[in-house]
């Protein structure tokens, strides 16, 4: 991976974070919380859980290692969310557009899981699973946002963002 790759990855990933939480505003505060029985069980607690693991990554990068995940009852409404998804999205930005060389992509770095475990990772490869992590997550919004009778957000398929990108 080169500097553009992980700057256009990092675009798609806050292109189609963005797609969803527009259709999320129009949820009732109800609808938000509303336990749906899903692997994180509101839609509020599956977005928390996004953010959440980006923060995690985030902090490995730069030399922490925390060992919690945010409590989504931090969180009560999507504003307050989205507040503080917009300040961790200029550090990532910030630290992605800091990158001068594959060879700051390809570093290893060492940080402890959650349970306390030792780990080391390639940074291309932490950056990489960030978006597919929320990929995956975002699909599971998506079903909940149905389950609640809400609109299906735009298209966040990769290729959708690409062809937007060259129109």
């Amino acid at each position: 991976m080169n500097r553009q790759e992980a700057l256009t990855l990092v675009d798609y990933h806050y292109w189609a974070r963005d797609r969803l939480l527009d259709v999320v505003a129009a949820l009732t505060p109800e609808q938000y919380i509303r336990d749906l029985g899903s692997s994180f069980k509101s839609v509020r607690d599956t977005l928390v859980h996004i953010y959440g693991a980006e923060w995690n990554w985030y902090l490995r990068w730069t030399g922490n290692s925390p060992s919690s995940m945010p409590d989504p009852a931090a969180f009560p409404s999507l504003s307050s969310l989205s507040d503080a998804w917009n300040a961790q999205e200029e550090k990532i930005r910030l630290l992605v557009e800091s990158l001068a060389s594959a060879h700051q992509l390809e570093r290893v770095i060492e940080y402890r899981m959650l349970n306390g475990q030792a780990a080391e990772s390639v940074f291309a490869h932490m950056l990489q699973h960030v978006v597919n992590h929320a990929s995956y997550h975002r699909g599971q919004v998506t079903t909940m946002l149905r389950q609640l009778g809400a609109p299906a957000p735009k298209s966040q398929d990769m290729i959708a963002f690409y062809r937007e990108r060259t129109a």
